[in-house]
């Protein structure tokens, strides 16, 4: 008999808990019976959404590519909640550069690279590597599972647009090593399986201008229009209660494919 888990029970962390993707996420565990860890900047509106879902939710203030942020976090959820179930990488960043540009003579910031990469893979494996940890510890099921970590990548790994060679590289890094870090934790019962997300109706989004918006809703063949972070958040509880999906990365995109 398939051993099917339920998200009820569960306690996650999640980053870029506080906004968009990731406060969604947050919300949908908590509706659903579980717990959730808030792990977002300082600044972020966390400590207001942790107080409004009450006893059940807590806020970690972190920076992803920090050690210490992100243990500091890991050891919330477990002195508040326990233990830790599930790990969910939303944090990220993005910037809109051409590689060279030829008009003013200038080639793309190395520095700005260099952030995007640091935040989006290398914050996304900084809190894979700790979360992990803390997930060995937990009794495991009859199958022998311990944990499932789900990380955010974009369909811009696989159709980077113009201005994106930092991002799409970034969410490709993510894309490379979804498989290698499954296999690593194999023995241990704790899956890994990333999400590639299309357009989705973020704060990031939201901060275009309306006729901008409605013409990207337009390019998602069906159905056409933006995706509601709502099914993103489904999407993770799926994944966290379906122990055969492993080493996976899911497009999550109505069918775009983006254009140059």
């Amino acid at each position: 008999m398939a051993n099917i888990r339920c998200v009820k029970g569960m306690v996650g962390l999640v980053t870029g808990g506080a906004s968009g993707l990731g406060r969604a996420t947050v919300e949908r565990l908590v509706k659903n019976g579980a717990s959730a860890v808030i792990l977002d900047l300082p600044s972020s509106d966390g400590p207001a959404l942790a107080a409004s879902l009450g006893d059940h939710c807590a806020f970690a203030p972190a920076d992803v590519t920090s050690e210490a942020d992100v243990q500091a976090a890991v050891s919330l959820a477990r002195e508040r909640f326990g233990k830790l179930d599930l790990a969910v990488n939303c944090a990220g960043i993005a910037v809109a550069v051409k590689t060279y540009n030829f008009k003013k003579d200038v080639p793309h910031s190395l520095e700005d690279f260099q952030r995007v990469i640091n935040v989006n893979i290398a914050g996304t494996f900084n809190v894979i590597r700790l979360a992990v940890g803390e997930m060995s510890k937990n009794e495991p099921d009859a199958d022998g599972h311990r944990g499932c970590i789900v990380n955010t990548a974009s369909v811009a790994a696989f159709d980077g647009q113009v201005g994106q060679a930092a991002y799409s590289a970034s969410k490709g890094g993510i894309v490379g090593m979804t498989l290698p870090i499954a296999r690593d934790l194999a023995p241990m019962g704790i899956r890994v399986v990333t999400i590639a997300p299309g357009l989705f109706s973020t704060p990031l989004l939201a901060s275009l201008p309306e006729k901008v918006r409605s013409f990207l809703a337009r390019q998602v063949p069906f159905p056409s229009r933006l995706g509601d972070p709502a099914e993103f958040a489904h999407l993770v509880t799926s994944l966290a209660e379906n122990p055969m999906i492993n080493g996976e990365v899911i497009r999550l995109d109505g069918a775009i494919r983006m254009q140059p």
